[in-house]
C-alpha cells in the first residue's frame, strides 16, 4: 500500500477499508510514516469525515496498537469518566476521590492540555512529585490498594494515541468526531473497565460549540463503548462560560482542594455530583442516578472524599503537604486585576477567550514541546448572572511572564460581557443518552 495513495482517496471523500486505515496508523507508529504525512491524513479526516465504521475500525487499531489492562482480579465493577475537554474543567480531580470512597474502584487514564482546555494530567502534574507515568504493574497495584489511580499513556496503553494525540493538537485538527472519538474510546477501552460516563462539552469553550455536533459526538462514543461491551452513560454538560472559578493548573488543583473539603461551587459541584451520581449508579453502588449523587454528597461532607485524594497524592509520589497547607505553594511574580468598567450583571464570559488568555500566561502548550508554567492562570471573581459595579474585580490572573500583562489584561476584560439586564440561568445538564435513548435532563 502507498500512504499517498490512502491520503488522497480520503482528501476525495472516499472511504477507507480497515486494512488501509491499519497500514496508515501501524506505518506511521513504527516510524515509517512520517509526521507531515500523517498531518495531511488528519486533516484530509478533519475536512471529508469518516463514517460509523471507520470510526469503528480506527479505535480498534488504536486500541490493539498497545496493551489492554486485564483488571479482573480487583473486585468490583470498574468505572471511569470522560470529558471532552472544557475550560476551567477540573471535575475529574474532585469526582474520583468522591466516586472511589463510594466505593467504586476508578482507573482513570488521562490526556494533556489540547488547545484552549486544561488536561488533568497537567493539573495532577502541578503538585510537587505527583507521578502520572506509572508502569501498568504500577497502575495495578495502585487501584487494587486505594481503588483509585489516575495516569497518563504509558508506551504500553494505545500508544498510536499517545503519537496522534499530540500531533492533532498543534495541526489544528482536535475538532473531528472520528479523531476525538478513537482517541477517546482507544485509551478508555485499553484501561480495563467494566463502565464509563462521558461528559460530553457544548458551548463557546468546548471543541464542540453547537450542540448538534456535541449530540453527534456524544451517540458515537456512546455506540463505541456499547459495541465493545461496556456500559455507558453520557451526558452534554454546558461549556459557556469556565466552570468553576479557577483555570489554570495548580489553581485549579487548589479548588478541587477547596471543594472536596466542602467548598460548594455551584456550577462544579452540581456537574461533578451528577457524573458522580451516574458512575456509582453504573458501579452497583446505587439504583439511580439520584441516589448516587446523594452518596456522592455524603463522602464529601463526611471528610472521606478529601482523604480518598490525599491517599491517591501520596501513593503516586505527590507531596501531601501542598495538598494539606496550600499556601506553601511558589507565588506568581505576577498578579494582575482586572476590573469592571460599567454596572450590571455579567451576562456572559467568553469560554474560549478565557482559555487563550491561559495559554498565553502561560498555563498550556501552543507547541508540542511547550513547557507549562503550573502557577499561571486566572481567577474570576464574578461568573454569569452575577451583579457588578464600575470599578469591581472581575477576575484576577497570575504569570510570571512581563510581556503578556497588557495583553492579557484587555483581552480579559473584554470576554466578560456587562449587561443591564439580568441573563436567564444556564442549564448546566443539558442532555442524558444511555440504554433508554436521548432525553433532557431534569
Amino acid at each position: 500500500m502507498n500512504p499517498v495513495e490512502i491520503i488522497r482517496k480520503k482528501r476525495d471523500g472516499k472511504k477507507l477499508t480497515k486494512d488501509e486505515i491499519s497500514f496508515f496508523i501501524n506505518g506511521y507508529l513504527n516510524g515509517k510514516i512520517p509526521d507531515y504525512q500523517m498531518s495531511a491524513f488528519l486533516m484530509a479526516v478533519y475536512f471529508q469525515n469518516m463514517d460509523f465504521e471507520e470510526t469503528t475500525y480506527l479505535t480498534e487499531i488504536m486500541l490493539n496498537s498497545g496493551h489492554i489492562i486485564d483488571l479482573s482480579d480487583i473486585p468490583g465493577i470498574k468505572v471511569d469518566k470522560h470529558s471532552t475537554g472544557g475550560v476551567g474543567d477540573k471535575v475529574s480531580l474532585i469526582l474520583a476521590p468522591i466516586v472511589a470512597a463510594a466505593g467504586v474502584p476508578v482507573p482513570m487514564i488521562s490526556g494533556r492540555g489540547l488547545g484552549h482546555t486544561g488536561g488533568t494530567l497537567d493539573k495532577l502534574e502541578s503538585i510537587p512529585g505527583f507521578r502520572t507515568n506509572l508502569s501498568v504493574e504500577e497502575y495495578k497495584k495502585v487501584i487494587s490498594e486505594i481503588g483509585l489511580v489516575m495516569i497518563g499513556q504509558t508506551e504500553e496503553i494505545a500508544p498510536a494515541d499517545k503519537k496522534i494525540y499530540a500531533l492533532r493538537d498543534v495541526t489544528a485538527t482536535v475538532e473531528s468526531i472520528p479523531l476525538i472519538s478513537a482517541s477517546i474510546m482507544s485509551k478508555k477501552l485499553a484501561e480495563g473497565i467494566d463502565a464509563l460516563v462521558l461528559d460530553v462539552k457544548t458551548g463557546q469553550g468546548a471543541f464542540m460549540k453547537e450542540y448538534e455536533k456535541s449530540l453527534q459526538l456524544a451517540q458515537v462514543l456512546f455506540t463505541i463503548g456499547k459495541n465493545f461491551g461496556k456500559k455507558v452513560i453520557a451526558f452534554i454538560t454546558d461549556m459557556n462560560q469556565p466552570l468553576g472559578y479557577a483555570v489554570g493548573n495548580w489553581l485549579e488543583v487548589v479548588e478541587s482542594v477547596q471543594c472536596l473539603r466542602g467548598l460548594d461551587v455551584p456550577d462544579l459541584m452540581y456537574i461533578t455530583y451528577v457524573l458522580a451520581g451516574a458512575m456509582i449508579m453504573l458501579g452497583g453502588k446505587a439504583n439511580s442516578i439520584e441516589k448516587g449523587m446523594k452518596i456522592a454528597q455524603k463522602v464529601v461532607l463526611s471528610g472521606e472524599a478529601y482523604e480518598k485524594f490525599l491517599q491517591l497524592v501520596e501513593k503516586q509520589g505527590g507531596d501531601v503537604s501542598y495538598i494539606e497547607n496550600l499556601e506553601k505553594y511558589p507565588l506568581s511574580k505576577h498578579s494582575i486585576e482586572v476590573k469592571s468598567m460599567f454596572d450590571g450583571y455579567v451576562y456572559e464570559i467568553d469560554a474560549l477567550e478565557v482559555g487563550m488568555v491561559s495559554l498565553i500566561l502561560g498555563a498550556g502548550r501552543t507547541k508540542v514541546d511547550d513547557v507549562i508554567d503550573p502557577k499561571a492562570g486566572i481567577v474570576l471573581r464574578k461568573k454569569v448572572g452575577d451583579k457588578v459595579e464600575s470599578g469591581e474585580q472581575l477576575a484576577v490572573f497570575y504569570t510570571d511572564r512581563d510581556d503578556v500583562i497588557k495583553t492579557a489584561k484587555e483581552r480579559l476584560a473584554k470576554a466578560f460581557k456587562i449587561s443591564h439586564q439580568k441573563p436567564e440561568p444556564l442549564k448546566l445538564v443539558k442532555t442524558i443518552i444511555d440504554d433508554n435513548g436521548v432525553r433532557n435532563w431534569e
